[in-house]
């Protein structure tokens, strides 16, 4: 990696642990007064096209709703908007936005397109190092906007949307709020398949600008397919846009309870990727001192014997990890095994996933399954 590489990087990670506002305990705020909805696009720029419809629209009347029944619902909560009508917004002022009013959650609402129109289904995105080529894909299309601003080469520190090395180069930075994110991602995929009973393509990460400079949690939605025909057609329509909006709202309820209720306490992200052929891997990995094990829980301190973390399993195993606590359960030799166990554990805890564990230290799992 060259010096010129490494001097941004630097100055990039400073830039954001400058901006992160923190109690005077040093733990980030648990009170979610203030919320930013972000209706993606707008004004010039139309997004993803649909046969019938342009992806500002949709999202435009989906955040209004959202917002709605926010304002509806809770008094103690102010809800900002960064575009209420068609209006082009840069994305860097829509941070801008959520930063100046220090929100508690920015939630940046989309619709998707492929250039296969079988696609379909909902995914939400935290900020993070991207996992796969779909992943890019979606982002670079979400962040090509920035060419349609003025000096957009200087508001985004010479970010280029269509250049592998710039993806390199952000997914090198940490986000304080990544766990805060995949959070509220985590309750905003569940609503969408329980309640909405739309197609869950699960939760994400990947390198969104819209997302990289707010100082909050920060989520960006992808609500469906307008490239697939019969989404589309309920993207367009009132029950589904009203649909897509209140899984969103009690994705917020649920995640504004979580903070304010057990502000310590985090559900966790779905299952990281594996390799797909589960029924291979079968080796005994336990002869390296590997066990494998499924995560419920993780906070930034101890939680409490009576908390309701604790109220479901017996024999729960608490693994340190720098600054952070996790709670795991099961105790598995072989990969498939805990992997079914996961299953079944999240009946309970939607967000749980298998980790490996060796000397009672978390290990990477495909680490693990490479040994």
């Amino acid at each position: 990696m060259n010096k010129r590489i490494i001097i941004i990087i630097l100055i990039l990670t400073g830039i954001k642990l400058l901006q992160i506002p923190l109690k005077a305990d040093g733990d980030p705020k648990n009170k979610v007064q203030v919320v930013v909805l972000d209706a993606g696009h707008g004004g010039k720029d139309p997004g993803a096209l649909g046969k019938k419809s342009r992806e500002k629209d949709i999202v435009l009347s989906i955040t209004l709703k959202v917002g709605k029944y926010i304002e509806e619902n809770f008094d103690d909560v102010k809800v900002i908007y960064t575009r209420d009508k068609d209006v082009f917004i840069p994305l860097h002022e829509r941070a801008n936005i959520a930063n100046k009013n220090k929100a508690d959650l920015f939630i940046s609402i989309h619709a998707n397109s492929s250039k296969y129109s079988r696609v379909y289904g909902t995914e939400t995105f935290a900020m993070g190092e991207h996992r796969s080529g779909q992943n890019l894909e979606v982002a670079m299309k979400e962040n090509s906007v920035i060419t349609l601003e003025e000096d957009y080469t200087i508001h985004y520190e010479g970010f280029d949307p269509s250049s592998a090395e710039s993806y390199i180069i952000f997914s090198l930075m940490q986000n304080i709020y990544l766990e805060q994110s995949l959070t509220y991602a985590s309750f905003v995929q569940e609503q969408f398949r329980e309640r909405a009973k739309r197609a869950d393509r699960g939760v994400k990460q990947d390198i969104f600008l819209v997302l990289w400079r707010t100082t909050m949690p920060s989520v960006l939605i992808e609500t469906g397919f307008i490239s697939n025909p019969a989404e589309e057609n309920y993207l367009m329509s009132e029950e589904g846009q009203v649909y897509l909006a209140s899984a969103i709202f009690r994705a917020f309820r649920q995640y504004k309870e979580n903070i304010e209720n057990k502000s310590i306490f985090t559900t966790i992200p779905p299952e990281p990727e594996i390799p797909q052929q589960i029924d291979e891997i079968s080796s005994d990995q336990s002869k390296n001192g590997i066990i494998f094990m499924v995560q419920i829980a993780s906070s930034s301190r101890p939680l409490e014997e009576d908390d309701p973390v604790f109220n479901d399993y017996d024999n729960i195993k608490i693994l340190v990890k720098g600054n952070s606590y996790k709670y795991a359960v099961g105790y598995y030799k072989n990969y498939p095994d805990a992997y079914d166990y996961s299953n079944q554990v999240r009946k309970k805890y939607p967000g749980a996933f298998v980790i490996a564990v060796k000397n009672d230290e978390i290990i990477p799992v495909q680490e693990a399954l490479d040994r």
